[in-house]
């Protein structure tokens, strides 16, 4: 397995990674940015290859968060499809082999017609990344995506058998799910891993401290990812708003140095 963690694409984000002893990072499009800001951020991100080459650190995924995929009368959004197309054109250019999306739920359409319209999204995506030796995998956020898991993997996942999943225990525990139990069914599948801490009190969301610092039991999360044959990135996400500035930077060399004896590659 190798240690990463999400950053900015920028020179500075593969500095702080070799300092930190890291293996790989991964670059992220946020909804707020709109088509052209992604656009042009992309092309920032194609521009990174001499860096990965000189700094000797890889990008393990780039990912595109919470964008309507699917209109409202059920049609493939074209500029998000090509926008699909263009991340797996960045990603083959700087060597990165996963790209990372969702598909949104569309209220006016069944949960077959939902399901059957994520898979013809996915399909297209695998089969223009598949010449380029780049996968495609489903986050489990819920943010604007109902592919998140048992019965949306059952369905698209089943039929999708080069459909990915990007796991992240957090979002399980904040949504009443089982992570263990999860990753007991569908690790074989993960494709990604986030590593983001999670802790309820009263059964609600207090923080996403560190992890180390928070309610997941990272060892059995681990074991299970050993047990499942799992050999790809695990990427930090620092999400929390109080875990910022000089405190941040100390709480993610915290999560680094508390996983790390759990990678015995």
């Amino acid at each position: 397995m190798k240690l990463g963690i999400i950053a900015e694409p920028c020179e500075q984000s593969f500095i702080d990674a070799k300092k930190r002893k890291l293996d790989v990072l991964e670059f992220c499009l946020h909804p707020t940015f709109g088509m052209d800001k992604s656009l042009k951020k992309l092309e920032v991100i194609r521009g990174l290859k001499p860096y990965i080459k000189r700094y000797g650190i890889d990008v393990a995924a780039i990912s595109v968060w919470a964008t309507d995929k699917i209109d409202e009368k059920g049609n493939l959004i074209k500029n998000e499809l090509e926008l699909g197309y263009k991340l797996i054109d960045a990603a083959n250019n700087i060597g990165c082999t996963n790209v990372v999306t969702s598909c949104n739920y569309v209220e006016g359409l069944s949960y077959y017609e939902n399901c059957s319209k994520a898979i013809e999204y996915f399909e297209k995506l695998i089969e223009y990344g598949k010449p380029k030796k780049v996968k495609i995998s489903t986050y489990n956020c819920r943010w604007n995506n109902f592919v998140h898991s048992d019965m949306a993997w059952t369905i698209i996942h089943g039929h999708l058998k080069n459909l990915g999943i990007k796991y992240d225990p957090s979002h399980a525990v904040y949504n009443e799910g089982k992570y263990l139990a999860e990753m007991k069914k569908w690790a074989h599948r993960f494709y990604h891993v986030h590593l983001k801490g999670a802790m309820k009190i009263n059964d609600k969301r207090f923080d996403d401290p560190p992890i180390g610092m928070d309610e997941i039991d990272w060892g059995k999360f681990m074991a299970i990812l050993y047990a499942m044959k799992y050999e790809d990135a695990l990427c930090l996400e620092p999400h929390s708003e109080n875990w910022e500035g000089e405190l941040g930077e100390k709480g993610i060399d915290f999560s680094i140095n508390y996983i790390k004896p759990y990678i015995l590659d």
